[in-house]
């Protein structure tokens, strides 16, 4: 059967019947993540894919995972149809355009990656082992920020209840991918050479090693813990902005506020309020004489207007009783809260009675949030949580993380549970505990390990209590971001680089 197999990749022609698998292979890659959470499939499926760059030349291996990428982005991103078609109410075709030009220009990600594999290590295997992992990651760095950026589904994020996650509080991320890329490409590597047993060594290693580090504390807790409780609307999207709606939903803030204990902290999620912070003055003067009469604090996701610019931010306003302090949303999403596209479109988009005015994103270094005198505030919103390197900027200083955002986009999809990963990653790295509302799920308690202390069931209001503990100290992810990941891996495509210049091999 091996022989076969063998024979037929060796083929310099492409074959739909390969091209089929690997579409097929890609799919399957999605079950990796929440909330299947099947963290052992890449270790079969990117030895596949790494199979392909050994015995393919870098043009045909280019379209094999071309391919996997359709498979993958179709399957792992059908939910931005969701967003843009059934609650952004955007025209089925211009849905169907966005999300095939995101598959498209994700799935060109995984073409050059598996060109440049191939070019280190077809016909020449030693070099799969280094340059397989490093090339990967490098390209999901590259594709985490390129173009603003889409880290969705980088393979690290799958590893996040293994062994392999004691990497994340050292290298991030993208360190969790490297290892896992690094045991998969050691190990085809064995079995060609037919050394089962080292193989399994490159498999087992990197997960020991990682469990190891992932019992040791990068931070330590100081000061009290917080009593905190989470408000989650429950309120559908297609309701949300109907004015029948409005008085309902501020009722039901109002009244959970007013039902919190004493001295706490209330997170509310993102835009609680479907109105512009202008239009809700009256409303948000009652709740602060509440704050202050009660020793509560509250932070809420808002709507804010520039009084004097007329234009608006996604914050986040904290409020206890004595004054107010706003975070604004830094890295806003594209065709959602801004629209990078000529003004003649605009006016095309006005007509089709199509959102087509741009939020604007607020300044990349920020003042954090003052909880009190000891304990200050890190906070994303929404989409944000997935940039673990652009939230650095707020630590150590920063005691507690703090994620709201508006899942209700994402409809009964598997989005809002990537997106859960993706913030106990945020957490781990960080070594925060993180305290996470959503309209209608899932909200969470995170601890600093990336552990779910506590979770909200999705769709419904719900409210979640628990004590969250300020951390402090650093973490080497913290110190130094993505950068000792990075220079490691360029190091290493240097070194074989000139290793197969000086054996005289052509581009």
């Amino acid at each position: 059967m091996l022989n076969k197999i063998n024979l037929k990749i060796n083929k310099t022609q492409f074959s739909l019947h390969l091209a089929f698998l690997f579409f097929l292979l890609g799919a399957l890659l999605t079950f990796a993540f929440s909330p299947f959470d099947l963290f052992y499939l890449p270790l079969f499926l990117m030895m596949a894919v790494f199979y392909c760059c050994l015995k393919c030349p870098p043009h045909l291996t280019a379209k094999y995972l071309f391919i996997f990428g359709l498979g993958h982005y179709l399957t792992g991103t059908y939910w931005i149809y969701i967003s843009v078609h059934i609650f952004g109410n955007a025209p089925l075709w211009i849905a169907i355009a966005l999300m095939i030009c995101l598959v498209l220009l994700m799935s060109s990600y995984f073409a050059i990656a598996g060109w440049l594999i191939s070019w280190f290590s077809y016909k020449n295997k030693f070099p799969i082992i280094f340059s397989g992992p490093s090339i990967w990651v490098l390209i999901e760095w590259l594709k985490g920020w390129l173009f603003s950026g889409f880290p969705w589904l980088s393979l690290g994020y799958s590893q996040i209840d293994t062994g392999l996650s004691g990497w994340a509080p050292l290298l991030g991320v993208y360190g969790v991918s490297w290892w896992l890329l690094f045991g998969v490409a050691g190990c085809l590597y064995c079995l060609i050479k037919r050394k089962l047993t080292t193989g399994l060594l490159f498999i087992i290693t990197p997960f020991i090693f990682g469990y190891g580090l992932s019992g040791y504390n990068w931070t330590e807790e100081y000061g009290k813990p917080i009593e905190t409780v989470i408000i989650q609307g429950g309120v559908s999207q297609d309701l949300k902005w109907k004015a029948e709606q409005f008085p309902k939903t501020l009722d039901l803030y109002l009244q959970a506020t007013i039902d919190a204990p004493q001295g706490s902290f209330i997170v509310w999620p993102e835009v609680a309020i479907p109105a512009s912070s202008d239009q809700i003055r009256s409303y948000l003067q009652l709740i602060e004489t509440h704050l202050k009469e009660s020793k509560k604090k509250l932070a809420l996701g808002i709507l804010e207007k520039n009084t004097h610019t007329k234009t608006h931010h996604n914050s986040v306003l904290f409020i206890d009783g004595v004054g107010q302090q706003y975070y604004r949303k830094r890295h806003l999403v594209p065709f959602g809260e801004y629209f990078p596209i000529p003004g003649f479109m605009r006016e095309w988009l006005r007509l089709l009675s199509l959102p087509n005015t741009d939020l604007v994103s607020g300044e990349q270094i920020q003042p954090l949030i003052t909880f009190d005198n000891n304990v200050s505030l890190a906070v994303a919103i929404c989409y944000e949580i997935a940039f673990g390197a652009q939230q650095l900027y707020a630590f150590p200083e920063a005691g507690l993380l703090i994620n709201v955002s508006n899942d209700a986009w994402f409809g009964d999809s598997i989005a809002p549970h990537q997106h859960l990963q993706l913030s106990r990653m945020r957490s781990l790295e960080v070594g925060r505990e993180m305290v996470r509302v959503t309209n209608d799920g899932i909200s969470a308690f995170i601890d600093s390990k990336g552990k779910v202390v506590k979770q909200s069931d999705q769709f419904v209001f719900y409210k979640l209590a628990t004590f969250a503990q300020p951390r402090k100290g650093a973490t080497p992810y913290v110190l130094f971001g993505n950068w000792p990941i990075l220079i490691l891996n360029s190091l290493l495509l240097i070194v074989f680089f000139k290793r197969k210049i000086l054996r005289n091999e052509k581009l």
